[in-house]
């Protein structure tokens, strides 16, 4: 099995990128599901403070990788050939895929803060905010995590300001030249 993983700082593209691959039947885990479900089972809201206070306590708790480790049980039930991860949120989750798959390929997301922000107030998940200062907060939350050692050692960086039509052009043409064709 090949296992993909895509890495971004929040709202750069990661989950557009997950609905292009599961559109082409590529089977998708999301990291933030594992937080999600955390944050569930203790009762609490799905707030962006509650997510990021429980990712916090499961990485204090558990180590950097927690998240990870979290997800691997649920990529080794996988029978496809090709698996994408989408969430990765820092370089200890990055070294515990690149150990345990071989192959392991890392695209990293980027998008400028403007384009981020602008996306944040669009979407209407419960875990957004409207400022940018709460948006510089999770940068800054999630850059404590490694998130961008995380990127830098992506094997494919994409640059994603254009249209959804074009970024999904794009996803197509690197899923392909990683060989993950389904």
């Amino acid at each position: 099995m090949k296992v993909i993983g895509v890495v971004g700082l929040p709202a750069s593209g990661k989950g557009e990128f997950s609905k292009i691959a599961a559109a082409m039947g590529i089977p998708v885990i999301v990291m933030g599901d594992m937080i999600r479900n955390a944050v569930h089972e203790e009762g609490m809201d799905p707030t962006d403070a509650n997510l990021g206070a429980m990712a916090n306590r499961l990485r204090s708790e558990h180590g950097m990788d927690a998240i990870a480790q979290l997800c691997i049980p649920e990529l080794r039930r996988q029978t496809a050939p090709i698996v994408l991860i989408d969430g990765i949120r820092g370089d200890a989750e990055v070294s515990v895929f690149r150990s345990i798959f071989p192959g392991f390929h890392l695209i990293s997301i980027e998008s400028s803060f403007k384009t981020r922000l602008a996306r944040i107030k669009a979407r209407g998940r419960s875990d957004d905010f409207e400022s940018a200062d709460e948006l510089r907060k999770r940068d800054f939350r999630e850059q404590g995590w490694g998130l961008r050692e995380a990127m830098q050692s992506a094997d494919i960086h994409i640059l994603n300001e254009k249209t959804l039509e074009e970024f999904s052009h794009e996803v197509h043409r690197v899923i392909k030249q990683i060989g993950c064709d389904p």
